[in-house]
């Protein structure tokens, strides 16, 4: 965890182009809630500090038994829905907090779906940097970590923001097989195969079917050659629940509206809906060689 002074985002200039620029996507909700995401003084006000709090889930897959056409799902979906996860945590991290210190405080918990922008926060508050492939990168800890974030009037003393480690490895850029990266800590999210597959609730644009492999749910790719990444510790076991790392193709393509409900009860997968899954299986069985 690491502490930041609450205030405007540095790159809020940046930020702004990126939305214009047609970067997002479809993702229209990024353009909602502008100046919150940008100073979260306007999301609580008064707000001084923001805790930021990393937790790790990085664990190994099983390995798959059979022979049978399998996708794949992005690790940080495996297991419990981290929403839920930490947002349990934060809260009682602030309880915590009130029942130590005597002076009177607002806080608010923010996990990913608020409009907190979490990996300038990260950056800004010495979690870790921002990397080539934009995620928040830790020396020892690698990029298999959730962030959550409380945002608080508590005037606390920050932390000194995170120094840059990537150096002149390329390995992330070089590794995404859509050209999601226009340059170094740049990312166009509308070529992202995590994008694509839980985001863009429409028909993915034929160019992308090849490039996008066995990949239905996300993608891991960029953070897999992460030399951080090698000797990433395994972390907190969120288990592995519902289709797991590596679901059965044909299986996602029968499935009907009670067995989503059922196989993704508690899951992040849910983010994406049962036609955008099917449509995810059936190209990902078409690269796989079946029909």
């Amino acid at each position: 965890m690491g502490i930041a002074r609450a205030g405007r985002v540095a790159r809020s200039d940046y930020v702004r182009g990126w939305l214009e620029g047609g970067r997002a996507g479809r993702m229209e909700y990024l353009h909602r809630y502008f100046d919150e995401r940008m100073d979260p003084r306007e999301l609580l006000p008064g707000a001084r500090g923001v805790i930021v709090t990393a937790l790790n889930y990085h664990q190994q897959a099983p390995e798959p038994a059979g022979d049978e056409p399998r996708g794949r799902v992005a690790r940080y979906a495996w297991g419990d829905d981290y929403h839920e996860v930490v947002k349990h945590r934060l809260k009682g991290l602030v309880e915590a907090m009130r029942r130590e210190i005597e002076e009177p405080f607002e806080a608010r918990v923010c996990v990913d779906t608020a409009p907190v922008l979490e990996r300038e926060w990260a950056a800004a508050a010495g979690v870790g940097w921002i990397g080539k492939n934009t995620m928040v990168l830790h020396q020892d800890l690698g990029s298999y970590f959730f962030l959550g974030e409380i945002v608080t009037t508590l005037d606390l003393a920050p932390d000194a923001p995170a120094t840059d480690h990537c150096g002149s490895c390329r390995r992330c850029l070089e590794a995404c097989p859509t050209d999601a990266f226009p340059g170094p800590y740049e990312m166009d999210a509308s070529r992202c195969i995590s994008y694509l597959t839980i985001e863009l609730r429409e028909a993915i644009p034929s160019e992308f079917h090849g490039p996008m492999g066995r990949w239905i749910f996300g993608c891991d790719l960029c953070q897999e050659v992460c030399p951080f990444n090698r000797q990433a510790p395994t972390g907190e076991t969120f288990g592995i629940r519902g289709p797991g790392p590596a679901p059965l193709l044909t299986e996602i393509l029968s499935w009907q509206a009670g067995d989503y409900q059922a196989k993704l009860r508690g899951s992040a997968m849910k983010r994406a809906k049962l036609p955008m899954l099917r449509r995810n299986a059936a190209i990902a069985l078409a690269n796989a060689g079946g029909r």
